[in-house]
């Protein structure tokens, strides 16, 4: 979630790499488990896409294969402080 390296967050809590990976893993093995992905984790259909889209051949087009990418998901991307002047003022 902070996108801290498994470094990082050893050095906040005191652990060795080891020991926040295994505790990471054991919380990622959970969170695939039946009960919490089939109650939380819901993919989108096609009836979820809104109908101003779906009804505009311009839009449909480009977004008819498009499966739950348009549902108000944020995903964090950032790049490196050294890749910043490159794609500074681009879209």
């Amino acid at each position: 979630v902070t996108g801290l390296t498994i470094r990082h967050v050893g050095e906040h809590f005191q652990q060795s790499n080891e020991t926040i990976s295994q505790y990471f893993h054991k919380i990622l093995f959970i969170l695939l488990l039946s009960p919490f992905y089939s109650t939380y984790v819901k993919m989108s259909g096609a009836d979820d896409i809104q109908p101003k889209i779906r009804g505009d051949k311009r839009f449909w087009l480009y977004f008819k294969d498009v499966i739950g990418v348009l549902d108000g998901s944020h995903i964090h991307a950032a790049l490196a402080s050294e890749d910043w002047v490159v794609y500074q003022n681009h879209k």
